[in-house]
């Protein structure tokens, strides 16, 4: 299966929303470089660097020489906190339900992410069980289970997610087999499909993708309708969504039209 990696910046944008898109960018990756983002956006490196001033001044990013980085980053990551911690009871109950699809023997991958780190804390018991992850966090849960093997990708260090991303990441899956990926996403929608903050974690989705047999996504109700930065491709690449019960209707009906199972956590 392959998807299609498309910016979904407007030469249109108006400022507070391309302040935005930066800011969700910076909260992705811990950080970006002026010229990167005036690459991305199609404006000028003078712009972007107005921008980050206005981010900075509301307390959301520090400046540094040509470029920025998170606020409290460095915390985070020496206390190995994710990012992203909301909707918590959603994720546990996900996770819950996604362990039942995990067997003896099976070889998995395991995405980074918030949803996917509540599955790992529920795997034990296993025998025989491969994990390959490019998640650290997920590593270390997992490191000393026995019967669970776990192996980590390479790539680079991305703090927010406390995983590794890029092509190096992506490179390790070449001519890998698994049985089941449960994979993240920051947002469902039926034009864009699945859609990614980050830029560089596209190759890597899709390398994992290409690599499993069946590939469940994992996401919380709140993540359907809402469009990231990035696009992976349509929601047929996908075999499971699984998700919790306050999805709304409309969104499971626009979603049903794809040849996708269901699975509701309650």
């Amino acid at each position: 299966m392959a998807g299609r990696t498309s910016n979904q910046t407007d030469t249109t944008m108006l400022p507070a929303q391309r302040r935005e898109k930066i800011l969700e960018l910076v909260r992705e990756d811990g950080h970006a470089k002026v010229i990167d983002l005036s690459r991305v956006f199609k404006v000028t490196e003078v712009t972007i660097r107005q921008d980050l001033e206005r981010l900075e001044k509301a307390g959301h990013i520090i400046r540094e020489h040509g470029g920025a980085y998170l606020t409290n980053i460095d915390l985070n990551v020496r206390d190995f906190k994710l990012q992203h911690q909301e909707n918590l009871a959603e994720k546990t109950a996900i996770g819950r339900k996604a362990v039942e699809f995990i067997h003896d023997g099976d070889t998995i991958i395991l995405d980074s992410g918030s949803t996917t780190t509540e599955i790992a804390k529920l795997i034990s018991g296993y025998q025989n069980l491969t994990v390959i992850t490019n998640a650290l966090n997920i590593a270390l849960i997992l490191g000393a289970q026995l019967g669970t093997s776990v192996n980590v990708t390479g790539g680079e260090f991305k703090p927010p997610t406390l995983s590794l991303t890029g092509q190096k990441a992506a490179d390790y899956f070449q001519n890998l087999h698994v049985d089941k990926l449960f994979l993240a996403t920051a947002g469902i929608t039926l034009k864009s499909g699945l859609t990614y903050p980050g830029i560089s974690d596209i190759c890597v989705k899709r390398a994992m993708i290409e690599s499993a047999n069946e590939v469940f996504l994992v996401a919380d109700s709140t993540k359907i309708g809402k469009n990231a930065f990035a696009s992976l491709g349509a929601v047929s690449l996908i075999d499971y969504l699984i998700t919790d019960s306050k999805i709304k209707p409309e969104d499971f009906e626009w979603l049903k039209t794809y040849d996708v199972k269901f699975v509701i956590a309650e």
